[in-house]
């Protein structure tokens, strides 16, 4: 899903109903079940260069070490924590071999924090980096459930195994619509590394810290598995439609789809007399784009007559664009009225620079509200302030009875002045 804090998943989601104008729906979808325990795996890099020593005076082994045990003793009860290594136990120059060398040192589930530090402390840096192989073992090992998934990569080089990028990896995993996060750390970094560990983090809207001491790596670390702790509105994956016939009905909730270059995507949402639809879409940058492009969002009627639209522009500050759409329907004195089918079509105007894959489709979140319309379906605005209207008025009525009176007390004193 965006580069922004998934919350959340969600402040891509926030600011595209903000946008709209709207609020979050009180539930992700109408049969959302109970969260699972959040689970998280930490996935340390082990390869022969973590030997250096450059933090503060001991190597980048024994920092990744004493910031285990600390987030250890700290993880939260309810977190589900595994631990997965990279580069830790083939010491040989056969880049084939190195390259299959990953492996899970903790199995992700309830934690005893005893074996998990007599796990740790067995690390000894070891082989190569391959961060590809290992994402995809990771999102593995996460795959299942529905609560908040997250993987922390903690790496200092790059990936050296190639061409299987991971930077691609991420964004397949993205792609898959499993609602998991790739946070990276990288240990004193250099300007590869951190490209490459920050296009990780942003394919699956995870963050990227550089980090230079002791303290930051815990503190960092903690903080990223304390956040999966933290309750979030996950996103339901849903696949549109080339064309409205064939779109899925979604109902109120938050979904993420993929969107690829030059395609539209179509959903369905059923509006009954006196109801307004409010929907909003984010789509973001997971890779580079060309600076000039679009949103729209459209809601057309199952005969193809457009409602009403929103749309958007940006020229590459950003890494997302949103917009949105309300759709009042009117009531019916009829009380056995039909549900209208209103179609919602998603399109944007992303491109890609040459030499950067077009697959998969960019990532978007769609937010789906149907509530009570207003009294009077055309008055979007009046509804849209509510009881705010009440001090609106309040505030006009004292604004005028503020001038008359100063009105008059001006021409007083303008009166006495003329007498004196």
């Amino acid at each position: 899903m965006i580069r922004r804090q998934r919350l959340a998943v969600g402040v891509c989601a926030l600011l595209a109903a903000l946008t709209a104008g709207l609020t979050f729906p009180t539930a992700a979808a109408a049969d959302e079940t109970a969260q699972a325990a959040p689970k998280v795996e930490l996935v340390l890099d082990v390869s022969g260069s973590m030997r250096t020593r450059d933090i503060d005076g001991g190597t980048r082994m024994a920092a990744a070490k004493q910031a285990f045990d600390d987030v250890l003793d700290a993880t939260p009860q309810d977190v589900e924590l595994g631990i997965r290594t990279l580069g830790a136990n083939y010491p040989g120059n056969d880049r084939k071999e190195g390259c299959k060398d990953t492996a899970q040192l903790y199995p992700v589930g309830p934690l005893d924090r005893t074996d998990a530090k007599t796990a740790v402390a067995t690390l000894q840096p070891t082989g190569w980096t391959p961060i590809g192989p290992a994402l995809l073992k990771a999102a593995g090992d996460l795959d299942g459930g529905s609560g908040t998934r997250r993987i922390v990569l903690i790496s200092d080089g790059e990936d050296t195994c190639q061409p299987l990028d991971p930077c691609e990896v991420a964004r397949e995993i993205a792609a898959k619509g499993i609602g998991l996060t790739i946070d990276t750390l990288g240990l004193v970094p250099d300007s590869k590394t951190r490209d490459q560990l920050s296009c990780i983090a942003d394919a699956t809207g995870g963050t990227y810290t550089s980090v230079q001491h002791k303290e930051e790596l815990t503190d960092r670390v903690g903080q990223l598995v304390h956040r999966a702790a933290d309750p979030v509105v996950t996103p339901v994956a849903t696949s549109g439609a080339g064309q409205c016939t064939s779109a899925p009905a979604l109902k109120s909730g938050l979904y993420t789809d993929r969107a690829a270059f030059g395609q539209q995507r179509w959903y369905k949402v059923d509006v009954k007399p006196g109801q307004e639809l409010r929907a909003s879409v984010s789509v973001a940058d997971d890779r580079a784009v060309n600076p000039s492009y679009g949103v729209l969002l459209r809601a057309v009627t199952a005969k193809g007559r457009e409602i009403v639209r929103g749309e958007a522009a940006g020229t590459g500050r950003t890494d997302m664009i949103s917009t949105g759409l309300r759709y009042p329907k009117p009531a019916s004195d009829d009380d056995n009225a039909p549900a209208e089918t209103v179609c919602l079509e998603v399109a944007h105007s992303f491109s890609a620079p040459a030499g950067v894959k077009s697959t998969p489709g960019l990532p978007l979140e769609l937010t789906v509200d149907v509530v009570n319309g207003p009294h009077q379906a055309h008055d979007v605005a009046s509804f849209g302030l509510g009881r705010g209207w009440w001090l609106l008025g309040t505030l006009v009525l004292v604004g005028f009875l503020a001038g008359v009176l100063w009105g008059w007390l001006s021409r007083w004193r303008v009166a006495i002045w003329r007498t004196n």
